[in-house]
């Protein structure tokens, strides 16, 4: 399993939660947490999850998640876009 570094890298409206641009939040599982320690939204986690646990696994270089390279939460009005990046 790979961890699975995410960047806040737009907000469109205002996110409720308060997430702005830089804000990084990181994956290991069964863990997401914040790098600053802030609480992560639960909605936010909620639309990711299912997507970050196939991103931090190995899996063969053809596979569709491979090319995932941002992810979104489900806020379709106050949208925040989160960069994905794999870590060592």
């Amino acid at each position: 399993m790979k961890k699975v570094q995410l960047e806040v890298k737009s907000v469109r409206g205002v996110c409720s939660a308060g997430y702005k641009v830089g804000d990084r939040l990181s994956f290991c599982d069964p863990l997401l947490g914040a790098a600053d320690g802030k609480p992560v939204c639960i909605y936010a986690a909620a639309g990711l999850i299912p997507y970050l646990t196939a991103y931090g696994r190995e899996t063969d270089r053809s596979d569709w998640i491979n090319g995932i390279k941002e992810l979104q939460c489900p806020d379709p009005v106050n949208t925040v876009i989160f960069s994905l990046e794999r870590a060592e």
